[in-house]
């Protein structure tokens, strides 16, 4: 908590109201109508806090866009990049560099045997747009199967890939991606009553898809291990398992995109350990270093590794393994070793976030479904809980969604919303205290809720 003497926020002010003037005379900003737009302006921000223009504190129960998994500002982190800023900037990504070799290291211990090589990129949509471009090269097939409700990134390729409503606009149906609906009990597709039907179904429903497209010309399944933006349903290991045998009996290449999932945020480093399967290709960005520095990568299996030891891999990025990147990395993922930080997020899910939300389900007239792992959680808000008609519609807003979070944020709380979800997805290293204060306010704004 940090407490502003009147001349810090006198400064505050004046530097924020300054780069909202440029911002709204310069700035483009991500899927939005750019004249409707009053952005929050960020000033400040420290472990599981961030501080607005006015100076104003709130708790950080979004890690921005999921990705500051150790908190804002952590000091071993920001102490490595200036180190690293004091030795090495910038190289050219054909020479080798310390940082990026160590990063390597740290990133493929984590992983299974035989995951052992890392493309680095800036981010989770190259990561994506790379391993789709391995799998097509290695298998000699060019379809990509992926998930309704689900999300991998912002380029022209990955956007397609996506199965979200931001797709649709983009989507001129010559991509080679072909959609399947993944398994949500709650909102089945397949009038499912249990999670053991809905599991049988679903994987029924993609064997058919996989033999009605044809399985010679399916190069790829991509599958958020568990879908992020999209809502946070958690597949059951069965569901997980089944797909990897899928694609072992159509050699099809199974592509885990970690981007969100990956790193801890679920409980584990990876989501897709808790499934006991190993994916061919793993694509992570976000959590390697809570985004400090833009980095992600694709970690591929020996067998497509091998494909390009001898033929070069066509694909390149100005700044693959940018040293001031996995310098951040490396400080990372062994500050979250020194400190436990992936045992926290399991600890504090099951023990606080999993208890608190069921309480407020069962005392709030709105919320219709909790549900997640780890520090990983979505709440689902309806109409009410006999129709599950959502509180917003999919893909779009609604006015009481828009009262919810203004009250979430007059409370102090800064919440992840996606149509009618709320996210709890704070930093993995949240005190009990801040995490309990957090939920006390959507405790608060929960339960008395009436929008019927």
């Amino acid at each position: 908590m940090t407490n502003f003497s009147e001349s810090e926020l006198d400064d505050i002010r004046a530097e924020s109201a300054r780069a909202y003037e440029l911002d709204r005379a310069h700035v483009f900003h991500s899927w939005s109508a750019q004249k409707q737009l009053t952005p929050m302006t960020i000033s400040r921000a420290q472990g599981s806090r961030v501080y607005d223009g006015e100076g104003r504190e709130y708790l950080d129960f979004s890690s921005q866009l999921v990705n500051t998994n150790i908190g804002h500002q952590h000091p071993k982190v920001v102490q490595a990049i200036k180190d690293q800023a004091d030795i090495l900037t910038t190289i050219n990504p054909a020479h080798v560099n310390a940082a990026r070799s160590e990063a390597a290291r740290l990133v493929t211990e984590r992983l299974p045997e035989g995951l052992d090589h890392v493309f680095f990129t800036n981010g989770g949509a190259e990561a994506n747009e790379h391993a789709i471009r391995m799998a097509r090269l290695y298998t000699g097939r060019h379809k990509v199967l992926s998930r309704y409700r689900s999300y991998h990134g912002g380029t022209n390729l990955t956007i397609n890939v996506t199965g979200d409503p931001r797709r649709v606009p983009n989507d001129h149906g010559d991509s080679g991606v072909v959609h399947f609906f993944g398994p949500f009990l709650y909102r089945s597709e397949f009038a499912a009553q249990t999670e053991a039907e809905e599991t049988e179904r679903a994987l029924h429903h993609l064997r058919r898809t996989i033999e009605l497209e044809g399985p010679a010309t399916i190069a790829a399944i991509v599958l958020e291990t568990i879908p992020g933006t999209a809502g946070i349903m958690v597949p059951s290991p069965e569901y997980v398992q089944g797909v990897r045998a899928l694609c072992d009996e159509f050699g099809i290449v199974y592509i885990a995109d970690e981007v969100m999932a990956g790193f801890g945020r679920t409980g584990t480093w990876f989501a897709f350990e808790q499934a006991g399967i190993v994916p061919d290709i793993v694509t992570f960005a976000k959590g390697v270093n809570s985004g400090y520095v833009p980095l992600g990568g694709v970690v591929m299996n020996n067998a497509i590794y091998d494909r390009f030891a001898d033929s070069p891999y066509p694909g390149g990025l100005t700044y693959s393994g940018h040293p001031l990147a996995t310098a951040s990395a490396v400080a990372t993922i062994n500050a979250m070793a020194e400190e436990g930080i992936v045992e926290n997020a399991a600890k504090l899910g099951e023990e606080i976030v999993k208890p608190r939300l069921e309480k407020i389900m069962a005392n709030s007239k709105h919320v219709g479904e909790v549900r997640g792992v780890g520090m990983f959680w979505a709440i689902e808000l309806v109409e009410d809980k006999d129709s599950r008609e959502p509180l917003a519609p999919y893909g779009g807003g609604s006015e009481a969604m828009t009262d919810i979070v203004g009250k979430l944020k007059a409370g102090g709380v800064l919440p992840f919303v996606n149509f009618n979800r709320l996210h709890i997805v704070p930093p993995l290293n949240i005190t009990a205290e801040d995490l309990n204060a957090g939920l006390d306010v959507y405790e608060e704004v929960l339960t008395n809720a009436d929008y019927s």
